[in-house]
């Protein structure tokens, strides 16, 4: 008699156990895309000349995760800024203190009242071209996007947008790495070529900026894949912010894109399909740092103004351009970026001086004194923060 309970009771845990085992484990699906920029109108404030978008629906931002890491929240006037530091060999210099840093806004050195050593968690968006014109780098671009998974830390939350004329976005802010995962295998290059009308690159970085990024603090940070070649705004040297504004029929130009970038701190990597112009070394950049790339003496070395205004996203917002085609494969590109934003160091100081709160542009600088003076360290920042005409009413 024992023995028989005794197997019952084996039957009455053994065979729910192996019923649950046999039934398929899935991944959670990411969400519907959501349509970035749909019903999309703009409106353009006549006395400041600042472009704001009219929402049409419900807000694109999602609460912070459970569990996710506190980041720093401050007074709105105080101004975050971005840096990575280089040794001679371009590899990150880490371990450095806020004494060995300066930060200059306009000329005029500035008290930092904020330091962080890449301790805060980040919110990146990778951005992904998936244009006709990218085909031939597809599968390189999306093997590097897959790599996201392993390479950033865990507790910093990714969001997935592609686009083509149009822009989707394809997961929301999270940490759930499966989902990410999941996210990239439907980027599909082909299955938006009948998504017709051109790449509009700069329409959905500014829209990822404005709907997408919005309320989020800490490090924040766009991943943009392409080839650069912007059909949307109509750029050219000859007119460097696209067509111009109609009160009647506002649009969407240049400055609009790395204002909005600007006013919240968020950096651009981009990773360009297009082969690297000889002369734009990593150091001809840094030179050109504190001077627009838009100019004849730049297309005169004959540079693509395509990767030109890349260059100039860039210089304005902070970040770095790589070129795909350098690396042994994207995922190495990637490996740089997730480095360089895991390294970053976060400056914050409260504007003084003569015209501080003054709305519009603030050219910065940063300094980095090293412990060790026998090598000389480089830096990379944005070169200006925006004051917009709201924020100082």
């Amino acid at each position: 008699m024992p023995t028989t309970i005794a197997a019952c009771l084996f039957l009455l845990v053994a065979v729910p156990l192996l019923l649950f085992a046999q039934v398929p484990q899935h991944k959670p699906k990411p969400p519907h895309p959501i349509q970035l920029d749909a019903n999309i109108t703009f409106q353009r404030d006549a006395a400041s000349g600042e472009l704001h978008i009219v929402e049409p629906g419900p807000t694109l931002i999602e609460p912070r995760e459970k569990g996710a890491a506190r980041a720093f929240r401050v007074r709105v006037n105080l101004v975050p800024v971005n840096c990575n530091v280089f040794a001679t060999d371009g590899t990150s210099v880490t371990g450095l203190a806020r004494s060995n840093f300066r930060i200059f806004e306009g000329g005029v050195e500035q008290r930092i009242a904020y330091f962080d050593a890449g301790n805060e968690p980040a919110s990146v968006a990778a951005v992904i071209d998936a244009s006709p014109s990218v085909l031939p780098e597809a599968d390189a671009m999306l093997q590097a996007t897959k790599s996201l998974a392993g390479i950033l830390a865990p507790r910093d939350e990714v969001s997935i947008v592609e686009f083509s004329a149009h822009s989707y976005v394809l997961l929301p802010f999270s940490r759930d790495r499966d989902l990410l995962e999941n996210a990239i295998a439907r980027v599909d290059v082909k299955a938006l070529f009948g998504d017709t009308g051109g790449s509009n690159i700069y329409e959905t970085v500014y829209l990822a900026a404005q709907r997408l990024f919005r309320g989020r603090t800490g490090r924040t940070a766009i991943l943009l894949f392409t080839d650069g070649e912007d059909s949307g705004l109509g750029l050219s040297l000859d007119r460097p912010t696209g067509g111009a504004p109609n009160e009647t029929t506002p649009r969407l130009a240049f400055d609009d894109v790395t204002r909005a970038l600007a006013i919240d701190g968020i950096e651009v990597f981009a990773v360009s399909t297009q082969n690297r112009p000889r002369v734009m070394t990593d150091k001809w950049l840094t030179a050109h740092q504190d001077s627009t790339f838009l100019t004849e003496a730049t297309r005169e070395k004959g540079i693509p103004a395509y990767t030109l205004f890349l260059a100039e996203l860039i210089r304005r917002a902070g970040g770095g351009l790589y070129f795909l085609r350098e690396t042994q494969s994207g995922r190495d590109a990637f490996a740089r970026i997730a480095g360089n934003i895991r390294t970053e160091y976060t400056l914050g100081f409260y504007p003084s001086g003569e015209g501080a709160a003054r709305p519009g542009w603030h050219s910065l600088r940063v300094e980095v004194t090293n412990p060790d003076a026998a090598e000389t360290l480089r830096v990379a920042n944005r070169s200006a923060y925006y004051v917009s005409a709201a924020a100082s009413r």
